[in-house]
């Protein structure tokens, strides 16, 4: 299955970042597209339009915890491994894209923080990274989870 093509199209469907990585793996989640839309839909435009992490990592880091997450609290090796994963994607993700903080990944792009969220357009996908975003975001996982 190509998630990175699914989370792309998903973000040109009007979801937000978030939304479009982890509802892409629903598939291996088992997450049915309402609850993953639910779960994600705080983290959009870097967590509520505060333009910090990026939505994308942030649905993948959710990914990442369904899938290879860690529940016992008590379970210190679990927990670290867990961390290193999540830095791993963190890490190649910031290697392609120079950061994973929204507001340096829209630098040069017209934003605002907070407020509403923007009418979706032909503009709107020509002058933003997004879709590119959620794409490279979701074939990290894939090739991390494989």
């Amino acid at each position: 299955m190509d998630h990175g093509k699914i989370a792309e199209e998903l973000f040109r469907k009007g979801y937000n970042c978030s939304q479009s990585v982890l509802m892409a793996f629903g598939d291996i989640t088992g997450l049915d597209e309402e609850t993953a839309a639910k779960l994600a839909s705080s983290f959009g435009g870097g967590i509520g339009r505060m333009r910090e992490v990026c939505g994308a990592v942030s649905g993948a880091a959710m990914v990442l915890g369904i899938i290879k997450g860690c529940s016992d609290p008590d379970d210190r090796e679990a927990k670290k491994a867990h961390y290193a994963l999540v830095r791993e994607f963190a890490d190649r993700f910031r290697e392609l894209n120079g950061s994973m903080i929204c507001r340096e990944l829209l630098s040069g792009v017209q934003t605002t923080t907070g407020g509403d969220p923007e009418a979706r357009s032909a503009e709107y996908y020509k002058k933003r990274p997004c879709p590119d975003l959620v794409r490279q975001a979701a074939e990290i996982l894939d090739e991390m989870l494989i």
